[in-house]
């Protein structure tokens, strides 16, 4: 794949992985392991509240082929196909679920040095189209996304985002909701391993004249554990503790407290994720 602005998607990814990936509020064990096949089964149990569920994922690769299979304890079967360079410089992606005969999607993805672009479609009577196209270098791209409901003739969705990427820093500003909302952050990395890292993020909903700044980071204590914390005007707080307990095998403690309501009872999760 070629090295250009990369998909609309990842415009203010950084940000949004900073203030939200691994923060959880249930309890959560993962088990991986691998064959000698190029076979990857992973093992999710999952309790939230007094409801446990659970699931059951494989992955297998062969040559420029991809091929991931869930199934859930509700019997539900979840299965994505990536093919990688069918045509030079793109990717297809096939995915559906069962018993959901309705649920089928093709996506294609087209990678070039100054522009992407994708194309979703879902396999049902009346499908709707999501488009993205994303113009510009690894350093500065401009981007928008727009879904439409063949149905109903109407737009679903339309999104328009700029993203300005540095070697310590990246910052963001996407317009989205139809036009409703507009989404400012700022990453900035504090060491050249990017382990330790500050955000700052903004967003405005115009319909409600509503505010949410959002501040937090993360920082790597040694090589083994990380901390990440964030707190919103709102007065929500969070806060997490990852440490790699033995090689590839992770532990993380998360926890979420509204400040100006502390006779509420606060939240936290669990999560361990053991791999070979």
């Amino acid at each position: 794949m070629s090295k250009g602005p990369g998909l609309f998607s990842d415009i203010g990814k950084k940000a949004k992985d900073l203030l939200t990936k691994d923060y959880n509020a249930d309890q959560k064990f993962t088990v991986s392991t691998y064959s000698d096949a190029g076979v990857a089964l992973t093992s999710t149990a999952v309790k939230k509240g007094g409801l446990s569920t659970g699931d059951v994922a494989a992955q297998y690769k062969y040559k420029n082929v991809v091929v991931d299979v869930k199934v859930d304890t509700e019997s539900n079967i979840a299965t994505t196909l990536t093919f990688t360079e069918i045509v030079p410089s793109t990717k297809t992606i096939a995915s559906f679920k069962l018993p959901d005969y309705n649920s089928g999607k093709l996506e294609v993805q087209y990678f070039h040095d100054h522009a992407t672009f994708t194309s979703a479609v879902a396999l049902s009577q009346s499908p709707a189209v999501d488009v993205t196209a994303t113009i510009g270098t690894p350093s500065i791209a401009f981007g928008a996304e727009a879904g439409y409901d063949t149905t109903s003739g109407c737009f679903t969705k339309y999104t328009a985002g700029i993203s300005v990427t540095k070697p310590d820093s990246s910052a963001s500003i996407i317009l989205g909701d139809k036009g409703d909302s507009i989404k400012a952050s700022y990453v900035h990395h504090l060491d050249q391993f990017k382990k330790s890292a500050a955000v700052g993020e903004i967003t405005r909903r115009f319909s409600t004249n509503e505010n949410t700044f959002t501040v937090g980071g993360s920082y790597a204590v040694d090589q083994l554990t990380v901390v990440k914390a964030k707190l919103n005007n709102h007065g929500r707080l969070g806060a997490l503790l990852q440490h790699e307990v033995i090689p590839k095998s992770v532990l993380t403690i998360s926890g979420e407290l509204d400040t100006k309501a502390l006779d509420k009872n606060p939240r936290f999760g669990l999560a361990i994720a053991l791999k070979p």
